[in-house]
């Protein structure tokens, strides 16, 4: 696979009429001397004057804000998911010093800006979103770090001019018709010794069974599998992988996912039965994530 080709056609897509606007804007935005705090909320400051009224305008044609939160000099996007939940379930399990991580569908780059934190050799984003692409350079802008992000899809991995110690992939798996596929796709990323931090939707059960939704899944309508964490151990299996090890299980609460100013859209209260919170508006159970860590021997 070409990948310089399809970088250069996934380029095209800063040009499409939604996506144009944002980068004029971003091309807009003033050169200042910041300086950044990598707590739960990526935290920008400065000693110098910022229009936030401004800045304010651009980060809201980049609505919806999913990922985060971020503090921009003092304007607050609260995102629709506190990924710091996410992240520091996951935090006391690795260490990136002087690896070479990838964060695969990495959204806005939330996650990225906090694995800085541990100064690893290289990170490496993949998600073949404009928009969100277009959110990280908003924040790059003024953190200035050498992180890549690359418009490209799990699929395009096993051909990356390099391979990984350490990929993270959060919240991508149930969208893919085939996970084992898609297991495989990551592993053949991993450098030799490399681990994958994973995490997807799962239903409760002794059993190697997965759900398989009729039409939409708490209003998704592209998750297709929701497996039991023995079948997902099953996958993984199946994909080469020997060491299967459960982090942690959480049910998805309006703590961490919720409607907010920043989205403007429908969130997890609008997804769940309104009678009983314990199943979604289909009648499946309501949504809960495995959290694992898999390596090859």
């Amino acid at each position: 696979m070409d990948l310089n080709a399809v970088r250069a056609e996934r380029q095209k897509w800063m040009t499409w009429k939604n996506i144009a606007p944002l980068r004029d804007a971003l091309d807009q935005l003033c050169t200042i001397e910041s300086t950044y705090e990598l707590g739960n909320t990526v935290k920008l400051s400065t000693k110098e004057s910022v229009d936030i009224e401004e800045l304010e305008k651009t980060a809201r044609l980049m609505m919806p804000w999913r990922k985060g939160p971020f503090d921009l000099f003092g304007l607050f996007i609260d995102t629709e998911w506190r990924s710091d939940l996410k992240y520091n379930l996951l935090r006391p399990h690795f260490d990136l010093r002087g690896k070479k991580v990838a964060d695969i569908g990495c959204n806005n780059g939330y996650y990225m800006f906090r694995f800085l934190e541990d100064s690893p050799a290289k990170v490496v984003g993949f998600d073949p979103s404009a928009l969100f692409k277009c959110q990280f350079d908003l924040i790059n802008h003024y953190v200035k770090s050498d992180i890549v992000y690359e418009l490209l899809g799990v699929e395009h991995l096993p051909f990356y001019e390099e391979k990984f110690d350490v990929i993270f992939c959060l919240g991508v798996l149930y969208h893919r018709s085939d996970p084992v596929a898609m297991i495989k796709a990551l592993g053949q990323g991993l450098a030799q010794g490399g681990e994958i931090y994973l995490d997807t939707f799962i239903i409760d059960g002794d059993e190697s069974v997965a759900l398989c939704p009729e039409g939409s899944y708490s209003k998704i309508t592209n998750v297709y599998f929701v497996p039991t964490l023995k079948a997902l151990k099953n996958w993984c299996i199946r994909a080469g992988f020997t060491s299967f090890e459960v982090l942690g299980t959480v049910v998805t609460t309006s703590n961490e996912q919720r409607k907010t100013v920043w989205i403007e859209s429908q969130s997890l209260e609008d997804f769940l039965d309104p009678a009983d919170n314990t199943k979604t508006v289909e009648g499946y159970p309501a949504p809960k994530r495995g959290y694992v860590r898999i390596k090859k021997g």
